[in-house]
Parts: C-alpha cells; structure tokens; sequence
C-alpha cells in the first residue's frame, strides 16, 4: 500500500504549524530581550556605561574566543566560570562586604547571622529591583554597588590581561596571559559582563523573576527556579511518557500489518556504474578522514587543559595554542568534516538516484572541493588571528571569529560556506530531478529532496544576526543552525540516504521505506522545530519560550524510539542473504548510530531537556555528556558509516581486509563510552549537585573544578581517550590500506570489465 495523502498532508501541516510557533515566538524574543541601557549612571550622576560600550565590549569577548572560553547564559566552554554568574556571585560578596564593613566595622564573613540575613534582605532588594527606565533609556545604579562594579571590573581587567596574582587563577580557568592587552578592550569586556549579569537579577517589569528566569541559581539574591519553570518540566515528562506509550500502542496494533518481504539472493547494486563524478568524491572521503584525526588531536588537548591550563604535559602550548583556540578549532573541524561527508555521500548517490550523470558534474563536484578546502583554511587561520588580538574588532568579526559556538568562523567565511552549500543544492538537485518524474519513486525521492533544499538553505539562518546583534537575538538564530541545521534537517537527509539505500538494496520495500521515512520525519520534526526553544530557557527570553521549548521537546525522544525499531528491523533482513555481508561494516556503523541516538541524543538529551533540570545544569559536564554521544555517536558515526560506504562501492568488488576497521568500530564506540561514564557523567553529577546546593557559581569555580576527586576523575578520561584515539589511528592504517593495497585480500576474484581477474596481495 502506497503512503497515504493524509500523511503527507499531515507532515506539511506539521512543518508550517512548527515554523509558524518558531517565527511568532521569535518575534517575542526581538520585543521582550533584556534591554541594553543608553547610559548607566549612578544616583550621583557618574555615567558608567553606553549602550555603544558595552557593545563594544560584546565585541571584545567575540574576539577573544567568545562561547570558547567560559560561557555567558550558559552557553559556552565549561573550563572558566560562567562570567554572568560569576560576576552576579562576585557582585554580592563585593556589596555585602562593603556595607558591613562600613556599619559594623568588620567583615561580612565576621558577621552574626541576624546580621547576614538583614543584609542579605537589603541584596535582594538592591539586585533585584529593575532601575531601568525605558523612556530615557537610562539604568541607575546606586554609588554602592557602582563601587561592587569597580572592584569585579578590577578583578577581570587582571584576570584577561597579566596580573601576577591572578597567575594561578588564570592557569585554573586555562586563559593564556595577556589574552587581552589593551587597557580599552578590557574596560569594555568589563562593561558587557557587567550588562549580561544585570540581565541575571533585575526583575523583569511587572514580574516576579528576573529576565533570565532567575537563571543562574544563587541564593543570596533569591535566584530560585520560578513556578513556570517546574510546571512545563511535569507538563514535559508528561508528554514524553503519553507520546512513548502512544507508540507502543500503535506498533502493537500495526504489527501484523506489514507484508512479508523476500531478499533478494543477489547484490541489487552490485552492477552499479561508478560515474566521473562519483570517482571524484573519493577525495572528500580523505579529507574526512583527515579532519577527524585533527579534531581528535585537538580533542585531546583541550581535555589536557583542564588539568594543565597553560601546558601540555610541560610543554608551553598555551603561548601558541590557546584552550579557546583549541576549542574552536575542535568544534569547527567537527563540523568541518561531518558535514563534508554528508555532502560527499549526497553526490556521490546523486546519480544512482536520477540514474544518470549530469553534464560537467564532476567539475562541479571539483570545484565544490576546492570551496571547501578555502573555507577551512581561511576560517582556521583567521580564528588564530583573532584569539591572538592581531585583528580589529569589525575586520575579526567578518574574517576572525565570531564568538559563538559553532558558527565561530568570521562572517565572509560563513558567506562562502553558504555559497558552497548552494552549490551542493544545485548539483545535487539537477541529478535527482529525473527520480522526481517516476511516479514510483517521488515519495521516497521527493522528501529526500526537500531535505536536500532544507541543507542548503537553512544554514543561512546564521547570517540574520551581526556582530552588535543582541545576545538573546544571536542565539535565537545561533539555534536555527547547530539544532535546526545540524541536528535536524541533517537528520532527516540521512534517514532519507539510509531509506533509500536499504531499499535498493532489497532490504526493505520501497513503500515500507517511504512510511517509515514519512513517519519519523514529521514527528521528529513536530518537537524538533519548536524544540529548538529548549535551548533558549535563559537565554534573556520571556516564560512563553520556556513552555513551547519543554512541551515540545520532549516529543523528540520518540522518533528515536522509532528509529531504533526499524534498524532491528532492518537488522533481521539482512542475515536472510550472504550477499549483505559485503555491506556489513557500513550497516554496523548505522545500527550504532540507532543506539546513540536513543541513549545520546535521547536519555543524556532529556537528562537536560526539562526546564528544571536544565536550570541546574545548564553550562555544566552534563552538557558536554550529550554533546559528545549525540555529535559523534550520532552524526560521526553516521558520517564514518558512509565514507566507509562509498569506499565500498570505489573499491569495486575487491575483498577487504576488515580486521582494522571491526577493531576501530569497537574501539571508537567502546572508547566513547568510557570516556562518559568514567569522566564527564561523574564530574557533571558532581557539579549538579553542587549546583543545587550553593548556586551555579560554585559549581563552575575553580575551588569545585580543581578539588582532588575532580582532578582524578579528568585524569580517568585518558583511559576513554586512549582506547578512542586506538581506533582512530586503526580507521587511518585501513583507509590508508586501501590506497597503498594493504586492506585487500590476497589472490581474491575481482570483475574487471565483465571479465575476471586474479588480484595478488
């Protein structure tokens, strides 16, 4: 039975419906985004900040790395504090040290606790009141905490430039010396933390929580989870466990639906021609390999700088290659080349879906190569140009770095890397057309298509904010493209290639395929558009983001769910022949990406999702759990799936020596599991709990981050790392192999022109 209309139908209400909640709630972040003061003045008339300054310094933060050292909102690197939250914490000991000090003569630290708590009362107030006047757009502070201002403002201006006793501190948070030399730019980073902390604890008008939703936790001011925040955390879990059993549901009921489907007993790709343009993405296979041994390497010494800051293992990096560049060099290579083996694999099955060979497709292809290996150089050499303040701050800004995770490359660079992709659309599209016009083959084909158009297209979405953009704005649109673009439309144009692939293969039928492709797609997407919200609980945004984010982001677990049934699925056709075993690896590396992403993406995913949780979390190891099994358990090893797949095909009908890739497998999954469960879950855990019980600040401190049983725990990463960077280095000398002829096996029977021959080792 062909997919019904109604399901399209329904996948296209989904889509716009989601879209319209993303675009109308978008506008609420615009119109309710903390404001940015024209003047900050004291009540005795001192100006202390513009609008124009504290952008200024927004700018000065990008230069230096931005979300790749600390973070801000939560967003960010895990190794320095959160400045928001540090700054608020720093603030409250500053004001509260200050008044008693001078009406008691001694320290806050000396005081009563009848004495503490009355000027702990007065804090709340003092923070928490919104001075801000929209008219004048003028913010008035009192000349008390103007001077809690000066003393933190002191404490950063050292800490970024070269104060001697901030030596061991900066080692701490793993921040070079002198990350910022001039006196301006540092007066200026002052004044934008200053801003975002003040966004932290002044209440909104008319409300009762701040405009951060009391994010970060800290008690002295009375920054607690609103009653929002836990009503849409039962509403989530609440959804999650009706839509799973809605599932169960109709997969009992359906299970005697499907027809019986017989394999086939030959290889239905085994006569594949392999085209020009086909031949021609062997290359991007190689440069995948290579980034990935890049990022690790990069990997290995940003988790080395948590213990050594300054060092790797005695050897001065830091001077050369700072924690932040690192960072942002292990994070853009990720992307780097897990999205170029995504493009690699849509051109190279481009053909055998429209069954021909476009004209001149191969030089596009070429070219589309070249744009790649531009954009990776350039954007690279302009991060280290940036992070070392050898660039100004607009020029850093269009050619540097850009100071938010994921799309840290400089603005031209992130222009050619759109233009690039237009031109994978445009390849990609004039060789699937001719599918389009099958009537058989337009359902399957014509999601995988818009999918394609949705690659395309959506990582655009990152160029409708700039350098002075609001932050709140930014990371609306920031968003769009690390969850829309790379977790969700790459998503859905992978379980597109893999419809299409088994189906061709015979594995599955091409209706079943199309169903499922259907399925999972429009729910998938029903939480992911508007999932994207969960993101944005604190992020400056009003309550109604927090209520779209949870409600919705707790469906995305169930496509996990569903995905991982058709894979069993899947699994149980293919040991009905013993052709299937040639595609044994590539199916592997699939079925991998099915576990991690139900246990990545899904557990560790909404081990955060939820508003509460998230409250606490959010900026922690936690964070970085989910990171690392959804980013590589599921698009890296979906990625390497498919480099091994369309090394398969290259290599033709040469028998492969598989014992290196079986151990890289393994060592690479099992690797992955250590380096969660014996590191960063426990030190995550560790700072949940710490976060719960004295605030964010602590939690991310360098008195919490360099405690013996943290430090230990860091240490326990290497035995993960090792058995990684194994399989990594076995990957390398198999793909190496089958260049240099040591991956094949001896004297097997290759087809040569129709013919045979006999292949020696």
């Amino acid at each position: 039975m062909e997919t019904k209309r109604i399901h399209w139908i329904l996948l296209a209400f989904v889509v716009g419906g989601s879209f319209l909640l993303l675009g109308f709630f978008g506008r609420e972040i615009y119109r309710q985004a903390p404001p940015i003061p024209d003047r900050i003045v004291t009540t005795s008339g001192t100006e202390l900040a513009t609008r124009d300054e504290i952008l200024d310094g927004q700018q000065v933060w990008q230069s230096a790395g931005g979300q790749q050292v600390g973070s801000i909102w939560g967003h960010g690197a895990y190794q320095a504090p959160d400045w928001s939250a540090d700054w608020v914490h720093r603030e409250c000991l500053a004001l509260l040290d200050g008044w008693s000090r001078s009406e008691h003569g001694v320290a806050y630290d000396d005081l009563g606790p009848v004495q503490r708590a009355e000027l702990e009362g007065r804090l709340k107030v003092e923070l928490r009141t919104n001075s801000y006047d929209p008219v004048t757009g003028t913010l008035t502070i009192s000349d008390e905490r103007a001077a809690a201002w000066a003393t933190v403002g002191a404490h950063y201006r050292g800490l970024f430039n070269d104060d001697p006793s901030l030596a061991e501190l900066r080692e701490d948070y793993a921040i070079q010396e002198g990350a910022i030399h001039d006196t301006e730019r540092l007066e200026r980073l002052a004044q934008f933390f200053s801003w975002t902390a003040w966004a932290c604890v002044t209440e909104r008008p008319g409300e009762s929580y701040t405009y951060t939703n009391n994010w970060p936790h800290e008690p002295l001011i009375g920054n607690v989870p609103t009653a929002g925040n836990i009503l849409w955390s039962v509403v989530s879990v609440f959804l999650l466990l009706a839509t799973l059993g809605g599932l169960v549901w109709y997969r009992a009921a359906h299970s005697e639906d499907e027809e019986p489907h017989q394999t086939p007993s030959a290889d239905p790709l085994r006569g594949l021609v392999i085209t020009a343009s086909m031949r021609a993405v062997g290359k991007y296979c190689a440069v995948v390999i290579a980034l990935f041994v890049v990022q690790v390497g990069l990997g290995v010494v940003v988790a080395h700088y948590t213990v050594e800051g300054d060092a790797f293992f005695g050897i001065p990096l830091a001077k050369v290659l700072p924690y932040s560049l690192a960072r942002t060099w292990h994070i853009q290579t990720a992307v780097y080349w897990i999205a170029t083996a995504f493009l690699g694999a849509g051109l190279f099955l481009a053909p055998v879906i429209g069954g021909r060979e476009p004209r001149h497709q191969r030089l596009g292809v070429n070219v589309l190569f070249g744009a790649l290996i531009v954009v990776v150089v350039g954007s690279m050499v302009g991060e280290f140009l940036s992070i070392h303040q050898r660039l100004g701050l607009d020029v850093g800004f269009w050619f540097g770095q850009q100071g938010y995770e994921y799309v840290d490359l400089g603005r031209a660079w992130q222009i050619a890397l759109f233009g690039g992709l237009l031109l994978w659309l445009f390849l990609m599209m004039r060789a699937i057309v001719p599918a389009l016009r099958k009537p058989e083959s337009r359902g399957l084909i014509g999601l995988l298509s818009m999918s394609v158009v949705a690659i395309g297209l959506f990582y655009g979405a990152g160029l409708f904010f700039g350098a002075r953009s609001h932050l709140s704005v930014a990371e609306y649109w920031r968003w769009w493209v690390v969850h829309l673009w790379v977790e969700g439309f790459f998503e859905v144009f992978a379980t597109g290639v893999l419809a299409f692939l088994f189906s061709s293969m015979g594995l599955v039928k091409r209706t079943h395929a199309t169903r499922a492709f259907v399925a999972s797609t429009t729910i998938f997407l029903l939480g992911g558009i508007p999932g994207t919200f969960h993101h944005l609980y604190f992020s400056g945004t009003p309550i109604s983001i927090t209520a779209i984010g949870a409600a919705f982001s707790a469906l995305e677990v169930v496509p996990l769910v569903l995905i991982g049934y058709e894979a069993l699925h899947t699994i149980r056709m293919g040991r009905a022949a013993p052709w299937v075993a040639r595609y044994r690896w590539p199916i592997r590396f699939f079925i991998a990406v099915t576990f991690w992403n139900l246990v990545g993406a899904g557990l560790f995913g909404f081990l955060i999702n939820p508003p509460i949780a998230l409250y606490y979390m959010q900026g922690l190891n936690t964070t970085p759990v989910h990171a690392h099994t959804a980013l590589f358990g599921v698009y890296g090893l979906l990625s390497l799936g498919l480099v091994v797949l369309v090394l398969r095909k290259l290599t033709g009908q040469r028998k492969w020596r598989t014992g290196p890739l079986a151990y890289s497998f393994w060592a690479l999954n099992i690797g992955l599991s250590l380096m969660v469960l014996l590191s960063l879950l426990p030190i995550g855990l560790m700072q949940t709990f710490a976060s719960v019980e004295h605030g964010l600040w602590f939690a991310r401190s360098s008195e919490f981050m360099q405690a013996p049983l943290i430090e230990r725990l860091r240490w326990m990463r290497i035995v993960g790392d090792t058995v990684f960077l194994s399989g990594v280095a076995s990957l390398v000398w198999f793909t190496l192999g089958l260049w240099r002829g040591w991956s094949y096996a001896a004297d097997e029977v290759v087809e040569v022109d129709g013919g045979v021959a006999v292949a020696g080792s």
